[in-house]
């Protein structure tokens, strides 16, 4: 009774009749045409690079430079595939952190660990590693269909946080937040003007808005005060729409696999994001784990979501030094983890609506935009970790956060907290 009271409030603040509102959104198929890589059946291969390879600024492609020429290490790759009976697929030099990825198939059925372990004690080899295949941690229920916006005060942060009242302090402005994700429906009412960048690293190729993505960025990022839909966490700050996963055909989950998730690392480790949100969980990958300690020992704060269904083994959630994010479901375990709205959450959604959402992937997102406030309070230094701007581990205190830097009073925050 209590749930259709709460789906009653958002169909009338939009103007729609309760009776002709659905209990579950209709599966959006994904083009026909899209092909899914299979990741259960390749492997990655990184081979070590010389050390002219380690210059500060190396690029992609063919000029990135080194003491072995593109097409001789491209030979080399070629030579341990035919030694191992694979075939080679995609190959992407990541410098900063000193290997060659080369992507490489398994044609027969031995399983991606054994090839792996096969590989690893190849001459030239740093390591090898199944290629992981990561899922999104968020799940959508009933569609619907102080600030302005429709839909604010159905925001569980709009009492709890007292959003509009931390927002007379800070609004994430001059911070970067790196949504690394699905694709970002820019063209929503509520996010026009509010992505800046959008590059894809995914290998479909769908230009349209995909759901899991464009509602971690309404969380983040929605416009206030305009009208309509819900207000972001921070509106102020600058957010890179990374997309590294896609939607499987027909409705499916939102995946990302080691490749497409490590080319979008680099990228915000090229673009010196702030914040990056990794709203997902899957297999401990060492090169996801290399890159993401790379980051965060520069100053990055990286932000992902628990898996609740085996909370202490999440990964990428439990890297050192990451922000591990649940929503209320892990509260009895709540020491373990930072716990933050994410249950009942409205949010915006590709076609310019919005939708109700569960899980620890827009926990994630309250707590990515959180500390993009508290990086603007502190001067946007990273050696204020956002561990100690967030407090300790368990329900997020927001106006406690604040308070501990802003020498305005937001007293009144700390209501129904």
């Amino acid at each position: 009774m209590v749930r259709w009271r709460f789906v009653c409030v958002l169909a009338v603040a939009l103007g729609l009749s309760v009776p002709s509102l659905p209990l579950r959104a209709a599966p959006v198929p994904s083009a026909s045409s899209s092909v899914q890589p299979e990741a259960r059946k390749r492997v990655m291969v990184m081979l070590r690079l010389g050390a002219d390879h380690y210059e500060s600024g190396s690029g992609y492609g063919s000029g990135y430079g080194g003491a072995m020429s593109e097409a001789g290490r491209l030979r080399f790759a070629r030579q341990i595939a035919q030694e191992h009976r694979l075939t080679v697929i995609e190959a992407w030099p990541m410098p900063r952190i000193g290997v060659d990825c080369v992507i490489m198939e398994i044609g027969d059925g031995r399983s991606p660990q054994e090839v792996a372990s096969e590989l690893t004690g190849v001459p030239g080899v740093a390591w090898s590693q199944p290629l992981n295949e990561f899922r999104m941690q968020g799940t959508s229920d009933t569609p619907i269909g102080s600030y302005n916006d429709r839909l604010y005060r159905a925001q569980p942060v709009a009492n709890r946080w007292h959003l509009a009242d931390l927002h007379r302090v800070a609004t994430g402005r001059g911070v970067t937040i790196a949504v690394v994700d699905s694709r970002i429906d820019t063209t929503h009412p509520d996010l026009t003007g509010q992505i800046a960048a959008t590059p894809n690293f995914a290998p479909i190729r769908d230009q349209e808005g995909e759901r899991h993505g464009t509602r971690v960025a309404g969380i983040i990022a929605a416009r206030v005060n305009n009208v309509q839909g819900i207000a972001g966490i921070a509106p102020g700050a600058r957010v890179l729409g990374v997309r590294a996963c896609w939607e499987k055909p027909r409705g499916g989950a939102t995946v990302c696999d080691s490749l497409s998730l490590a080319k979008a690392l680099t990228y915000t480790l090229d673009s010196h994001a702030d914040i990056v949100n990794l709203s997902l969980s899957g297999p401990r990958d060492r090169l996801l784990e290399a890159l993401i300690s790379l980051a965060i020992s520069r100053g990055t704060t990286v932000v992902a979501a628990v898996d609740e269904m085996q909370p202490e083994a999440s990964f990428p959630a439990f890297v050192a030094g990451v922000i591990p994010v649940a929503d209320e479901r892990l509260s009895a375990r709540a020491n373990a983890v930072y716990i933050a709205p994410g249950r009942d959450i409205p949010t915006t959604e590709p076609e310019g609506k919005w939708n109700l959402v569960n899980g620890s992937s827009f926990a994630a997102a309250h707590v990515s935009g959180l500390v993009a406030i508290l990086r603007q309070l502190s001067g946007n230094h990273g050696k204020a970790s956002a561990a100690a701007l967030l407090g300790s581990r368990g329900p997020v205190d927001a106006c406690a956060a604040v308070e501990r830097l802003s020498r305005v009073d937001v007293g009144a925050c700390q209501d129904n907290n």
